[in-house]
């Protein structure tokens, strides 16, 4: 029985029973196609079920709420050996522990490739849910949680350079191949670490607005700058840029900001606090709302690509 005590009924029957403790409940869903969001030589099946979730838990956090149970379907080829498959439902089951949901149930059917379709749900706990419309000028914006380090991670993929960064860096200190900085940006490409708990918080909090960052910091906040019918000065001066970052892209040739402020899927939070709220250390002032339209960047260059576009890239 899944230990999440709204959870009434789980996987065994045509269908789970979930409790909507005030009346109401959060839903979201995702869908994950190898080749365009994993890629099965660079992501072990584990991988793929920890993301999966991930990205999934984070939406529900990013309304307020705390995620309470996920349902899976699931296609792969005829081939796909039953290991692979353990370990994709091992990697939903640890991602959801995290939070204290489950999986309660879903669907497996064959296909040509490997397609996950999740869908999550949310207690709101008897809160108002936190939209992307309630900016309003004069809200300071916040960010917590890594950006950058995803995307990071994925170019290093995409280039070949991980592994030989490792390899090269170990022979020249005569030392086994281990865990690195760079492994970690790899890492956080195969499975992010989205701050849950900080969602639930920020609505505590009062937040005005919300989203998790999947797209790219820049394109994320000009959804709610859009949907606020406001502007959003943003002042990347403010944002970390750790020295695995930095080192990354060296080695890369790249400008590490791009990743910040234009890369996504490490599922970070932003939200818009109304002025005077006094924000816990690890939620990071980033900017403010004014009146006007869109996102600026103040202070450095754009990155080259904004965010990412499911019908461009």
């Amino acid at each position: 029985m899944p230990q999440n005590p709204e959870v009434l009924l789980g996987p065994g029957d045509d269908a789970a029973l979930v409790r909507a403790p005030d009346g109401r409940f959060v839903v979201t869903t995702d869908l994950l196609l190898e080749g365009r969001h994993f890629r099965l030589d660079w992501s072990s099946g584990y991988d793929v079920g920890r993301k999966a979730a991930a990205q999934n838990l984070a939406d529900v956090a990013a309304m307020g709420a705390e995620p309470t149970a996920l349902v899976v379907a699931l296609g792969v080829p005829a081939k796909t050996e039953t290991a692979w498959a353990d370990a994709l439902a091992d990697g939903f089951r640890d991602e959801c522990a995290e939070v204290g949901a489950a999986v309660v149930g879903g669907d497996v059917t064959r296909s040509e490739t490997v397609v996950v379709a999740v869908t999550a749900f949310g207690d709101l706990g008897g809160r108002a849910p936190v939209t992307r419309a309630g900016a309003r000028p004069g809200d300071t914006v916040a960010v917590t949680g890594r950006l950058g380090f995803a995307a990071a991670g994925l170019a290093l993929l995409a280039e070949g350079r991980a592994e030989r960064w490792r390899a090269e860096r170990a022979e020249r200190a005569g030392e086994p191949e281990g865990e690195d900085g760079l492994a970690e940006l790899v890492a956080a490409h195969r499975r992010p670490r989205p701050p849950y708990a900080c969602g639930p918080e920020a609505a505590r909090l009062g937040a005005t607005a919300m989203l998790d960052v999947s797209d790219g910091l820049v394109q994320d906040l000009g959804h709610v700058a859009e949907a606020s019918g406001a502007a959003i000065d943003l002042e990347p001066a403010s944002l970390p840029l750790p020295e695995v970052l930095r080192a990354a892209g060296r080695l890369l040739g790249t400008d590490p900001f791009d990743w910040v402020l234009g890369g996504g899927e490490d599922h970070a939070l932003a939200a818009t606090f109304p002025p005077g709220v006094r924000l816990p250390p690890h939620w990071i002032v980033v900017g403010r709302v004014r009146e006007g339209r869109g996102v600026s960047v103040l202070g450095r260059p754009a990155p080259h690509r904004a965010g990412w576009d499911h019908f461009r890239e």
